[in-house]
């Protein structure tokens, strides 16, 4: 059977992933690309990008969603869409966030996943080199879940 997740089960499924898919429109078209990401509140996610495609789109139309999803089976899964606003970031907030991104996301990998994190790394590089990539959140205004085991 399918039911809805409650406001705090939905909140719980978005801070406990780091890999979601991320949907904007550009020309009038939906898109959806896999990210990776940070729910560091009740109410914001936080992400990094190279300037491009995705990042252009966003910023001429702020409106955003995020779908997050666990699926073991077909009657056994976890769905969470999340709606939001995106908002680039940049200076000091974007240096502090970055570096919150890649501490979140190594605890969620350690807790989770329990296994070596050589390519945390990456981040670091980033965080620590002068120009750092594009880094943004989205202030959610609406998450929505929904949940089905057998």
């Amino acid at each position: 059977m399918i039911k809805n997740l409650n406001q705090q089960d939905s909140i719980n499924f978005l801070a406990n992933n780091y890999i979601g898919y991320l949907a904007y429109i550009y020309r009038d078209r939906p898109f959806i690309v896999p990210i990776t990401y940070f729910f560091d509140s009740k109410d914001t996610i936080i992400g990094y990008s190279n300037k491009g495609h995705k990042t252009i789109a966003m910023h001429q139309n702020k409106q955003v969603s995020l779908e997050v999803a666990e699926i073991k089976s077909f009657t056994d899964w976890t769905s969470v869409l999340a709606h939001g606003i995106y908002e680039e970031l940049s200076g000091i907030d974007a240096k502090s966030k970055l570096h919150e991104f890649a501490d979140g996301i190594k605890d969620i990998i350690l807790r989770k996943e329990e296994r070596n994190l050589h390519f945390i790394g990456e981040f670091s590089s980033k965080i620590n080199k002068e120009e750092i990539p594009l880094v943004f959140k989205i202030t959610l205004d609406e998450i929505t879940g929904k949940i089905r085991n057998h």
